[in-house]
């Protein structure tokens, strides 16, 4: 018995040192598979393309910029309220200067058809048209005779009425001055010619007019007739009556060469040709 004790404590040492042997060797194991998988993944990872290192490179670039706008401040609040505000008053004051202009634009209204005379109106002025014709041409009896009729026909006619009143009084007037004036031709063409002398060229050409009434051919009231419209600026008229000065009495011309109130005349070629011509 004593041996076969021995023999089993002899066998269980041996068997626990098998045990803790085969257990170290599954641990070399197990560790040898780790190191083994380690490689494998190393080599996944390289084994990546190369657009995703590129998108993977671009995040990460990406990152600090992300980071950096996160770092900035926001915008306060206040100066918000201010830009706002600005805003406000700018549409403000556009909108108040709108109103302005256009209350200040008059507003355009469409002119009145003008007034259509009446009956009366348009015979009144027919009647004063015709009075008033005759008084141009020195007719100061028959034009007196007209503006008086007018006058007492078309009296509500007022403002046509107004104007023959006043035409009416310069016609008597006229009349009257002619009541005074002397009757024959001598005598009207020395009354011409102090006007003339005078400055008062209207009077003197209506003295000389009157005067060739009383005696057509005489030289001397053509010539006075002549330097008078010559004076008035009635260039055409005064050769006419210049010409018929010369044609009645030829010697005028010498006269004429020295009279400066033919003076308007001389630029005009008719005037050379009746001054510096020979006689025919």
């Amino acid at each position: 018995m004593s041996s076969s004790l021995t023999k089993g404590l002899r066998r269980s040492p041996t068997r626990s040192k098998a045990k803790k042997a085969a257990a170290k060797t599954a641990k070399r194991a197990v560790k040898a598979k780790r190191v083994a998988a380690k490689p494998k993944a190393k080599r996944a990872s390289a084994a990546k393309p190369a657009a995703a290192r590129k998108a993977a490179a671009r995040k990460t670039a990406a990152k600090p910029k992300a980071a950096a706008k996160a770092r900035r401040p926001a915008p306060k609040p206040a100066a918000r309220k201010t830009a706002a505000k600005k805003v406000v008053a700018s549409r403000v004051k556009k909108t108040q200067k709108l109103a302005a202009v256009r209350a200040v634009r008059p507003t355009q209204t469409a002119p009145p058809p003008p007034r259509q005379p009446t009956m009366d109106e348009s015979a009144a002025l027919v009647a004063f048209e015709r009075a008033h014709k005759e008084f141009v041409r020195g007719r100061f009896a028959e034009a007196r005779n007209q503006f008086r009729i007018l006058v007492d026909k078309y009296s509500q006619v007022s403002e046509v009425a107004a104007r023959a009143r006043t035409y009416l009084a310069i016609a008597e007037s006229r009349l009257r001055t002619e009541s005074m004036l002397p009757r024959d031709a001598d005598s009207l063409y020395d009354r011409g010619v102090i006007e003339l002398n005078r400055g008062e060229y209207v009077a003197a050409q209506e003295m000389f007019e009157r005067a060739l009434k009383r005696e057509p051919e005489a030289a001397h009231i053509h010539y006075g007739l002549a330097a008078t419209r010559a004076r008035l600026g009635s260039i055409d008229p005064a050769l006419q009556s210049l010409q018929r000065a010369l044609a009645i009495q030829p010697n005028l011309r010498v006269r004429a060469q020295h009279d400066h109130d033919l003076n308007p005349l001389r630029n005009d070629p008719d005037f050379d040709r009746l001054i510096f011509s020979n006689p025919s």
